[in-house]
């Protein structure tokens, strides 16, 4: 009786931390089941300039942390709105706010959400650098290069004045004609870009803004694409030629200042003759998240609002609403940059710049 008296609160005991055990085990694998349900894929459809940057290991520790993955495929920002598949993706990643309009009106989403941004600028020589400086068309300042007669570059450009016939040229004397090579300005938002600002110095350093402009604007702006010959549909082509060819492929290239800045912030030793010339006025390129699905949207929120991806993005080279992190990583490599990017001007409204890039397309496909 008395041993009875005994072993019953030790079965008490053990029966209860066997109680409690379970009970823990059943709640870990109710938290871990719930977590499993919580996480999500998200196939994202975006431009070429952020591939690297969504394929980056520590992004993809950032976003497992918030529960999510990222599949990545890519194509040319305005592409991106004609893709027969594109409600297939989660996420439409362009680079600009004017791709994200078009697909938001080809989708229906109005979930919209602008991340990072760049500003447009045109990669070439520091041999050229000279030549440019004493035709009038280039300037440093603070130790950056700007394009100060933006005008001036699109007027010689649309005479077919050749590198050889620029006054003084002896360090480029090349027969071919002065273009700055883009993207297909039908297929890709830096080339879109290209096509706003030119025609806003076309239009009296004034924002196309009505239809009569932009039929006379788009007429003049036709030689500077279809004289570029054969134009890629992404970015990433014309800055590939930039800097495995070389000057004799590309002296001017339009690019956003991010590549760039990628290039010379992942590798030891960039070629030192490569430089970035910042045209006046210049265009803002901001890169724009249209979710497409619920997951999608769940991937903006955390782009936008988890410190640590900004971070990350400013190691791609793109600004951000602080970017202290890139200026430093820049400086570091003995590159100066404007940290305030001040004469910037507006694109026209999405229906003009339609219009214009129709009317090329129109010219182009004769």
């Amino acid at each position: 009786m008395n041993l009875r008296k005994a072993i019953g609160p030790v079965l008490a005991v053990v029966l209860l931390i066997g109680v409690t055990i379970a009970i823990r085990y059943s709640m870990r694998e109710r938290k871990a089941a719930q977590s499993a349900a919580a996480r999500i894929t998200v196939r994202v459809l975006t431009g070429s300039e952020k591939e690297a940057f969504l394929a980056d290991a520590e992004l993809a520790k950032v976003l497992d942390a918030e529960g999510i993955a990222i599949t990545v495929q890519k194509a040319g920002s305005r592409e991106i709105a004609t893709r027969p598949d594109l409600k297939s993706f989660d996420v439409a990643y362009p680079a600009g706010a004017h791709a994200a309009v078009k697909i938001s009106q080809t989708t229906g989403s109005k979930r919209i959400f602008s991340t990072f941004y760049t500003p447009m600028a045109v990669a070439s020589w520091k041999t050229l650098v000279p030549v440019l400086e004493k035709a009038g068309l280039v300037s440093r300042k603070d130790g950056a290069c700007f394009i100060v007669d933006m005008g001036k570059l699109i007027d010689i450009m649309q005479k077919g004045t050749r590198w050889k016939d620029l006054p003084g040229n002896t360090a480029y004397p090349a027969g071919k004609s002065v273009l700055v090579t883009s993207t297909d300005v039908r297929k890709s938002n830096s080339g879109g870009m290209y096509l706003a600002l030119a025609a806003y110095l076309a239009n009296g350093n004034s924002v196309v803004d009505n239809e009569a402009d932009a039929d006379r604007v788009a007429d003049s702006m036709l030689g500077l694409f279809s004289r570029q010959g054969f134009q890629e549909s992404s970015s990433a082509g014309p800055f590939e030629d930039y800097t495995s060819m070389g000057i004799g492929k590309a002296p001017l290239v339009m690019i956003y200042e991010q590549q760039f800045l990628q290039y010379i912030l992942s590798r030891p030793n960039p070629n030192p003759d490569m430089v970035l010339l910042y045209p006046v006025p210049t265009i803002l390129s901001k890169h724009t998240i249209v979710a497409l699905s619920d997951n999608g949207e769940r991937f903006a929120q955390a782009m936008i609002s988890n410190p640590k991806i900004g971070s990350i993005a400013q190691r791609y080279g793109f600004r951000a609403q602080d970017s202290t992190e890139l200026f430093a990583a820049v400086e570091a490599k003995k590159l100066v940059i404007p940290h305030t990017v001040v004469d910037v001007i507006d694109p026209p409204s999405y229906d003009i710049l339609e219009k214009l890039i129709n009317r090329i397309d129109a010219a182009l496909t004769k």
